[in-house]
């Protein structure tokens, strides 16, 4: 039954009208002035409100702006009764919010055409309403589902050991020595081939699945650096990036000691990325990670500088060890003065604060001279290697690059 509140402060009317309404079957409600009718609505809800727009004290007016300021009445519909029917005033109402107006005198035909029009239309938002609730609903489900699959091909993928990782040499820019060695991994797909990291991580980042996957990169590129180091290769490093949820966990200082207690490596031959993104999230706590992770005796890397929050104030607070010039600023090193200037500007900063440079992206004999003339430390990129298995990458060690 549809609960109708009407609010006139002439008592014939207000009684006339509920009876009425009462004989067309509502459940309904009287009030003799504004004041009561606008509790009425709060407290009771009605499917509609019928209001006179001239009463004492509160008027129509000032009940439909106090309903429609109100979160939980402003969309109840509302209906006009005026003894006037000039523009203005009808005008005024429905600017405030009014959805109809009926004029006195009117007919039980009219109050009641008017009410049901109101409810109808409500029904029509209800409806509409729950339809596209129901579709986000099928489509979150949806979404969902697709989520689950992926990360379940992920994680198969990872138990196939389909999963490689790639080392990129990152060299000294003045002896073209090898100093360290990036570990990216790869995805070696049975049908697709070798699938790029661009395609996958978002994927595993969306699932949570990038945690154990990102552990995984890191056992691996710690084991097979201990292998190279018991070879002979003393003094290499691997640098691991963290991706956001890694970084995050809380007890990601005891994982990475324990992974590296248990392969045996000294936490110096560590290097951990990070980007700027994750500094600026929530400093504090980034500050006291970052400082367990130092106490460890790994170095730590700030990754793509200059492509997000660079502040010189971070790079003074964070115990990093090294800064990573973004390749964007590399690619286009000898063409125009801008990103000459932004580079140099960059690792003059870096070598006051006590930072190692790393410049990626180095593609170019002429790029490599530019870094070397305001001496980067090392470098990294296609013109001395692309990322490569662990044997290619062995095999560089060898010939003493």
């Amino acid at each position: 039954m549809k609960k109708i509140l009407v609010i006139e402060d002439e008592q014939i009317i207000r009684e006339n009208i509920l009876k009425l309404l009462k004989a067309e079957g509502f459940d309904v409600t009287g009030a003799e002035n504004g004041a009561q009718g606008l509790n009425a609505a709060v407290s009771n809800l009605p499917d509609v409100i019928i209001c006179d727009v001239m009463m004492p004290e509160l008027d129509g007016y000032g009940v439909l702006m106090a309903l429609r300021a109100n979160p939980v009445t402003a969309t109840l519909p509302f209906v006009f009764l005026t003894g006037k029917a000039e523009r203005s005033e009808m005008r005024q109402g429905m600017e405030l919010g009014a959805d109809d107006y009926l004029t006195k005198p009117f007919t039980k035909a009219e109050l009641v055409g008017a009410i049901s029009s109101r409810l109808k239309k409500q029904e029509a938002v209800a409806e509409q309403y729950n339809t596209l609730r129901t579709q986000s609903c099928a489509l979150i489900q949806d979404a969902a589902d697709k989520l689950e699959q992926i990360k379940t091909s992920l994680s198969g993928a990872l138990e196939r050991e389909e999963f490689q990782v790639y080392y990129q040499p990152q060299v000294n820019v003045q002896t073209g020595k090898i100093m360290s060695a990036e570990a990216l991994i790869r995805w070696l797909h049975p049908e697709k081939g070798l699938i790029s990291p661009a395609k996958f991580i978002p994927s595993a980042e969306a699932t949570g699945f990038i945690v154990q996957l990102g552990e995984w990169v890191l056992q691996t590129a710690c084991r097979q650096m201990q292998v190279w180091q018991n070879a002979g290769f003393s003094g290499l490093r691997v640098a691991v990036n963290l991706s956001a949820r890694q970084f995050h966990q809380p007890d990601l200082s005891s994982r990475v000691a324990q992974i590296l207690a248990e392969i045996g490596l000294e936490p110096s031959s560590l290097e951990l990325e990070l980007t700027e993104s994750l500094m600026v999230e929530d400093a504090p706590s980034a500050i006291a990670t970052l400082q367990q992770l130092k106490s460890l005796g790994v170095s730590i890397s700030i990754d793509d500088f200059g492509t997000g929050y660079s502040s010189l104030s971070y790079l003074a607070q964070y115990p990093f060890d090294t800064l990573k010039i973004d390749r964007c600023f590399i690619s286009n090193i000898t063409h125009g003065c801008t990103n000459a200037a932004i580079v140099k500007a960059i690792i003059e900063m870096a070598h006051s604060l006590c930072l190692e440079v790393v410049a990626e992206g180095v593609e170019t004999e002429a790029e490599k001279d530019f870094l070397g003339r305001y001496k980067c430390d090392t470098m990294q990129g296609y013109l001395f290697s692309p990322p490569l298995p662990a044997g290619d990458f062995e095999q560089l060690l060898v010939a003493g690059k």
